[in-house]
């Protein structure tokens, strides 16, 4: 959770209709609901909308990668005094974060997304564009068992409020790891 001053947080959620669970989830927090026919028009449209409230610059982060960080945040925001782009690889090809200091819907038009190739057709949108781009420390987001089993150790103390659903969850990884 950003500190007061640090940043804005805005949740963008679909489908529309959980708003009020995401809300109980997350008190206090600006939650809008998402459009756009895939995840690239998602966040495209996510991007306009930040910037139309206001913001100059913004990140978008996943919610499947547990090492992003209040911090990871503020770096991709101040890497933005020298960069155009600032993304976070992931390990599968993907990104975690992508911070701009404008809307630039050409990067997210006409990608294959989920798929490994994803991080390199946006750095290829950026330089055919020559923007400059700077790209943080590459992360696991969590895709996968065995994703989540490798990133376990970071999740597992996220849900200590939660110990039913930590337990259910270590259970479900022991039965994972044995094949059931």
């Amino acid at each position: 959770m950003p500190r007061p001053g640090e940043y804005e947080r805005l949740v963008f959620f679909a489908p529309p209709e959980a708003a009020e669970p995401v809300r109980a989830w997350l008190p206090g927090v600006r939650l809008l609901p998402q459009s756009g026919a895939d995840l690239g028009a998602r966040m495209s449209a996510a991007f306009t909308r930040a910037f139309e409230r206001g913001a100059g610059r913004a990140a978008i982060i996943g919610t499947d990668t547990p090492a992003i960080s209040r911090a990871t945040v503020a770096v991709a925001l101040d890497a933005l005094d020298e960069a155009d782009v600032v993304v976070g690889p992931a390990e599968d090809g993907g990104y975690y974060l992508l911070a701009l200091r404008q809307p630039l819907p050409e990067l997210f038009e006409g990608v294959a997304w989920s798929t490994p190739a994803v991080l390199e057709e946006t750095l290829a949108r950026a330089e055919h564009r020559a923007l400059r781009v700077r790209q943080l420390t590459r992360l696991r987001d969590i895709d996968t068992p065995a994703d989540l089993q490798a990133e376990w150790p970071r999740v597992r103390p996220l849900l200590e409020a939660h110990p039913d659903l930590r337990r259910q969850i270590e259970e479900w990884l022991a039965r994972t790891a044995d094949g059931g």
